[in-house]
């Protein structure tokens, strides 16, 4: 194996799987949708056309949406919040790492570290400030991509005409979309933060060793 991909296996596994099954998702779904526009006696679309769709982007936006709440909330939520026992927890009694102490930067310390200041503030929650703008422009993604497809299914079904953005941000349609995803996320989560406490996976940062005691906290 190359040293560059032995290196970043991990990254190159999971944007991997990411870009196949994002190509499943969009074939399949694109064979879906032109069943439905049969049904209605409407035109089937081109695969290229099918994700510009609403109902392409809908699909995609709704998820992501959720994932990057989720993780956003995760790191978020870490940082104050323990768990007795769990590998996902920071030990019980530890506020802050003495690694997170700006005194402490080395000439190797990103620059942000090294400034201090607003850069440094920014920096030192950098991560969940990421997770949860993607998180932002997924729920605007989906917003946009919901109100397409619906305006397209009621026009289908009922030729009704268009309803706006706003309107379809107050729909009952678009929030059941988003908690049904919301509420998985959080509850795999959570799943794991309790199965950490008593089961293993050796080899892995996300358990805590095979010989630790339940009650230890921490990975």
């Amino acid at each position: 194996m190359p040293r560059w991909l032995r290196d970043n296996a991990l990254t190159a596994a999971m944007l991997g799987a990411f870009l196949v099954f994002l190509v499943l998702q969009s074939v399949f779904g694109w064979q879906t949708h032109n069943e439905e526009l049969a049904e209605f006696g409407a035109a089937p679309l081109s695969w290229p056309a099918y994700l510009t769709s609403g109902h392409f982007a809908e699909a995609v936006f709704e998820n992501w949406e959720s994932e990057f709440l989720q993780m956003g909330g995760y790191v978020l939520l870490t940082a104050y919040l323990v768990q007795k026992g769990s590998a996902e927890s920071k030990p019980l009694d530890q506020t802050d790492r003495p690694e997170d102490d700006a005194r402490r930067a080395t000439p190797q310390s990103p620059w942000p570290a090294r400034a201090g200041g607003l850069p440094l503030v920014i920096y030192r929650n950098s991560l969940s400030i990421a997770l949860l703008l993607i998180f932002a422009g997924s729920f605007v993604g989906h917003l946009l991509g919901g109100t397409a497809a619906y305006n397209q299914e009621q026009a289908l079904q009922s030729g009704a005409p268009p309803i706006g953005v706003w309107d379809f941000l107050g729909t009952s349609d678009f929030w059941f979309q988003s908690m049904q995803n919301w509420q998985s996320e959080f509850l795999a989560v959570g799943v794991l933060v309790v199965l950490s406490i008593v089961l293993r996976q050796h080899a892995s940062p996300e358990s805590k060793p095979v010989t630790v005691a339940h009650a230890e906290t921490g990975a």
